[in-house]
């Protein structure tokens, strides 16, 4: 009888040890960080803003890979970007048929780009990129011939 009774204590014990560490772990968790995916961008750093470009110039990019390159005078090309001593960062090619749409945003990208570099005082090498002489398309990409 003393031994069954152990047996229920020790069985009651343990329960009751569980049931009080599983909620100490809610209460514990409840006072960690958040989880930093889930905090608020800092929209006054360096590193939020250029992500922004790069937003804007994946979704230029994107926006023209899905066009197929078949007929070279179908395709021009644009300045895109800006360095901080002047002059573009490169050079992007685009179907003409997207010229309305295109270059609005090409337009934008680099005039928030000059504010970026203008702001957080960026320096660059200062060398000029030239302008492309022509397109050829190559596996139905528009590629740059300089």
């Amino acid at each position: 009888m003393k031994n069954i009774f152990l047996q229920i204590s020790a069985v009651v014990f343990c329960i009751s040890l569980t049931l009080v560490s599983c909620n100490t772990v809610k209460k514990a968790n409840a006072n960690l960080p958040k989880d930093i995916a889930e905090r608020p961008a800092d929209e006054n750093s360096q590193t939020y803003d250029q992500a922004q470009l790069d937003k804007i110039k994946g979704s230029i990019e994107s926006e023209i890979s899905k066009e197929k390159c078949t007929n070279i005078n179908e395709w021009t090309f644009a300045p895109m970007g800006a360095k901080s001593c002047g002059g573009p960062q490169l050079y992007i090619a685009y179907p003409k048929k997207l010229e309305a749409t295109i270059l609005p945003k090409i337009n934008d990208y680099t005039e928030k780009v000059k504010a970026f570099n203008q702001k957080y005082n960026i320096m660059s090498d200062c060398m000029m990129i030239e302008p492309p002489t022509s397109i050829k398309c190559v596996n139905g990409k528009a590629e740059l011939v300089h």
